[in-house]
Formats: C-alpha cells, structure tokens, sequence
C-alpha cells in the first residue's frame, strides 16, 4: 500500500441560513452545513488490523439536525459519484430526503426531494450514468413497492410502478408471483448500459428482474423480461438478496446474499459467474468498492453478542475488520445495514449505518 498522508477536519458548523449555495454549479435547495473537528467519540480507540485501522471522524452530532432528528428511523445505505472529479455520496432518509455528502467530506446539504420519495424509505441509493453521460439517482422503496429515479438535484424524472399479472417475465416462477398477487419488495437497484436491476430479497420471490430504459428525453422505462436468481442456498440463489452494485471498471452485478453469507456475482445477461463466500453468520447487507478494495456492512456478526462487523476486502481476501460498537463504542452499531468506502488524500474513509436504531458514523484510516 503506498504511503498515507495526513488528513484532517477542522472546521467550525454554521449554518448559511436560507441562501442558495451553489456546489459544483447545482444550485442547493436547503442550507449547506460544515463539519465540526474531530468528534471526540473513541478518538482514542482504533478497530481493524494491518493498515487498515480506523478510528471515528464524526458521528450523526456533526449533520444538519433535519438528519439527526430522523437518523433512528435509517434502513437503507449510500452511493458514491465515482465519476472523474466528483466522489460526492448521497442517501436519503424518510421525512428528510436526499442528502448529498461532499467530495471531501467537509460539508453536506439537503436536496429538495419530491414528496413521494421524501415520506418512503429509500432502501439504498444508486448513482448511475445513462449512456448519454447523464447521472442519475435511483432509489428503491421497500415500503411502497416502487423504484424513483430523480436527477443528482432531486428532479424526479422516473417511477418504476410495481410489476402485474401481465407483466411477462422469464420464468414461470416470476409470472405466477405476480399472477397471484405477490408483493413487489426492491431492495436494491442498479444500473448497466441501458438496463436496470432491482434486487427483491425481502420478498419470497428473491429474484433479479430486469428494466430497460427506452428514453432519456422523456426518461422512460419497462420492466423487461430478464429475471434470474431466486431464493435457496444453491450456488446463485438468494437466502436474502438485499444490496446490488456494479464494482467500477466491470460489466458485472456483485449481490450480497444476506442469509447464505456470500456475494453472488451475475454478467449483466443474468449468467451466474461465482459466489465470494464470507464468514458464515455474518449477513452481508452491502457491499462497496474502491481502489482494488472493499467494504462489506453486515447486520451480524458471527458472534451475536458483539456488535456486527464492517469487513474489508482486498480483492477477494478478507484484510481487516472493523468492529464499530465493540471496539469504537459506537453504542448504536449493533447492525449494520449500509457502507461506502472513500479515498482521500491516500487515506480511506468509511462512511456507515446502522439500523434499528439507525444512525450514522464516519470513520477515517489511521497511521
């Protein structure tokens, strides 16, 4: 690993009242806040192994109070936008909206939501570029049974309304689902040259089903007749397929298998490639990936009595483990729902939540 540089917060909070900020040239509907300095939470204590030790940075204290107000309602997780010069993550939270992290972490702001998106839980956040070059945001709402695509400034340009008894599928399994009323449950969405993949692990379906885009200008999409996986403990089945992602620089569908502890991985066609098997008992929820690394965020631990771990990843070996609750004393940490990893500087940075209660926590490497 190439040397690390120091990097540090040290900013004051102040709110800009009503102004209009602008970030990157995208007007910001709501006030931009500053993070304080190091939040003083553990800053003594360090979890991991080898070089990939971390300490806290901040916690939820250090985020607008709309987001700490409705923090312990949080099931769901974060995207980063991995486009060249950008690195802004984004997440959403009911009753607030969508909330984008700055590049370099030093301030936040709130993104002026439409009300339907606004008062569902976005179970996960997707950034995607359409083959335009256009970015967008997705989000699945578990809750509602719906799939909300809006631009990086909140502008809904596409809802993807559950499937129904006419919706032709692959698969006799996935028809008579819906033939027969079965609840439309995404979980996880993502994006691959024109088509959509929403994951539906908290259904007894647990199948991938597939959306083409159709337009851009008007934003229009379908459900297409692409579905693959389904629920059991077989190489590519699903005990609960929850998060979806597409690592950077592959065509390939990387899903955390929650129950069977594993990623199971797809080509875009739905052709099952290989399963990444994790330590049994740990329930993967999400996984994310930076520089030739990656963060796993599990709702258990192999050992229930602790608080559950944040896994890293280099390549597919298990490098370190990162125990927010147990060894951090972050006292919410119990499960783990949602994680994303970030390069600054030549130092990594861990931003995750927490559900039930949810919450939310930074974490930086140390030297």
């Amino acid at each position: 690993m190439k040397h690390l540089t120091l990097f540090t917060l040290l900013f004051s909070m102040i709110t800009l009242g009503n102004i209009a900020v602008h970030v990157d040239g995208h007007p910001a509907m709501k006030p931009t806040f500053l993070f304080t300095a190091r939040d003083e939470i553990a800053a003594d204590k360090v979890s991991g192994q080898g070089a990939l030790k971390f300490r806290v940075l901040h916690t939820r204290a250090h985020f607008p109070p709309e987001v700490v107000a409705a923090i312990d309602k949080a099931h769901g997780g974060f995207d980063v936008d991995r486009r060249p010069g950008r690195g802004e993550t984004y997440f959403a939270l009911p009753d607030v909206g969508i909330i984008q992290i700055s590049a370099d972490l030093k301030t936040t702001r709130l993104i002026e939501t439409p009300p339907a998106l606004k008062a569902a839980n976005a179970h996960y956040t997707t950034v995607w570029t359409a083959t335009d070059g256009t970015p967008y945001l997705s989000f699945p709402a578990n809750d509602v049974g719906k799939v909300w695509t809006t631009t990086l400034d909140g502008e809904l340009v596409h809802t993807l309304e559950a499937p129904d008894a006419l919706t032709d599928f692959q698969g006799q399994v996935v028809n008579t689902y819906f033939s027969e009323g079965g609840q439309f449950v995404p979980t996880g969405v993502t994006h691959i040259n024109g088509m959509l993949y929403v994951t539906t692990g908290y259904s007894k379906l647990d199948y991938i089903l597939g959306a083409k885009i159709t337009s851009l200008e008007p934003f229009a999409a379908a459900w297409h007749p692409l579905a693959f996986g389904g629920k059991g403990d077989e190489p590519g089945q699903f005990g609960t397929g929850h998060h979806i992602t597409v690592p950077a620089g592959t065509n390939r569908l990387d899903i955390a298998d929650r129950a069977n502890a594993e990623v199971e991985r797809y080509s875009p066609d739905g052709t099952y490639l290989e399963t990444l098997p994790l330590i049994k008992g740990s329930f993967p929820c999400s996984i994310d990936y930076e520089e030739g690394y990656a963060v796993v965020a599990c709702l258990y631990g192999p050992d229930r009595n602790k608080g559950a771990p944040l896994y890293i990843l280099e390549g597919n070996n298990l490098v370190s483990t990162i125990m927010p609750k147990e060894e951090l004393g972050v006292e919410t940490f119990q499960h783990l729902h949602g994680a994303v990893l970030r390069q600054i500087d030549g130092r990594f940075y861990i931003i995750a939540q927490s559900w039930n209660p949810g919450d939310i926590v930074i974490l930086e490497q140390v030297q």
